[in-house]
């Protein structure tokens, strides 16, 4: 439990097989609670030790496809939320590319990256910098070297790549749904040269004419919001998984929030900036004419 009682959770703690494990676990976890089941009571059905089915509810174990189908079968679950569990479990056990640059990246940060991978949607506020998906690649390379207290070129420039290759799950076949409100600050602070935030501001413009973008600027004269306490991304699944987390990051780690109440809390918050955000038509606007202002 955090601060407040908050119950906010490093997923990295867990050294899971993978996030798409979590993921499944999570729903199965959900599914066990929803037909009124302990534990203990799955595991005497199944054959099976309840230190097990603990296991897999919290994905440090990769549940094989024929002990999910019987999981499956114990729950009421409907055909279409049971044919993707079986598809996410099918993937549980797959590498994903960001496993090739794990020197490049936290494990936290990799988390978030999978997750990514099987998400319908996610919702960000941006009130310092640009979110990472609509980043360009000199923009990324500014941050990256900014932030990194201690790093070679070389590491700076992986770490560049990694965040330029996250933003294929925008234009993958089922692309992922991108809402973000970004402070009109973020617009207006100059990050690497004149040049380097003349190309990102433009390119923010394109990318929020994608049917699959939203972009909302938060003006300066909003006032003040739920969300001052900081930057944050919601990512969701498909409709039939109904579980979602909460991404947090500050300077010495990045933090995961997967309590649904908590959840829900962030998804207020996320819709009260919408209400104080500029619609989007004017966002673009405005972020064409400060990007005119830097030519």
């Amino acid at each position: 439990m955090g601060a407040n009682g908050r119950e906010v959770t490093t997923l990295a703690q867990r050294r899971s097989p993978s996030a798409r494990a979590w993921l499944l676990g999570t729903e199965l976890r959900h599914l066990r609670n929803a037909a009124s089941l302990t534990g203990e009571e799955v595991a005497t059905q199944l054959g099976w030790s309840a230190s097990k089915v603990s296991r897999v509810e919290t994905g440090k174990i990769t549940v094989s496809a024929a002990d999910l189908r019987r999981l499956l079968d114990l729950y009421p679950v409907p055909p279409p939320l049971r044919e993707r569990l079986i598809g996410l479990g099918r993937r549980a056990d797959q590498r994903g590319w960001w496993d090739a640059f794990a020197d490049a990246t936290t494990d936290e940060y990799s988390w978030l990256i999978a997750l990514e991978a099987d998400a319908e949607s996610e919702s960000h506020f941006a009130p310092i910098v640009i979110p990472g998906l609509l980043q360009t690649a000199d923009y990324a390379l500014a941050i990256t070297g900014a932030s990194l207290l201690i790093a070679s070129p070389g590491e700076v420039s992986q770490v560049s790549q990694v965040r330029m290759m996250r933003q294929r799950v925008l234009t993958k076949s089922e692309p992922l749904r991108l809402r973000v409100v970004i402070d009109e600050s973020v617009l207006r602070r100059r990050i690497g040269s004149a040049e380097t935030m003349n190309g990102q501001l433009r390119h923010l413009a394109e990318m929020a004419g994608r049917l699959n973008v939203s972009v909302r600027i938060l003006p300066l004269g909003a006032g003040p919001h739920l969300a001052l306490s900081g930057v944050f991304t919601i990512v969701r699944f498909p409709e039939e998984i109904a579980a979602g987390v909460v991404y947090l990051q500050n300077l010495t780690r990045d933090l995961f929030i997967e309590d649904e109440k908590q959840v829900h809390r962030y998804d207020l918050a996320f819709g009260r900036l919408i209400k104080l955000a500029l619609e989007e038509d004017e966002s673009i606007a405005l972020i064409s004419r400060i990007a005119s202002e830097g030519s």
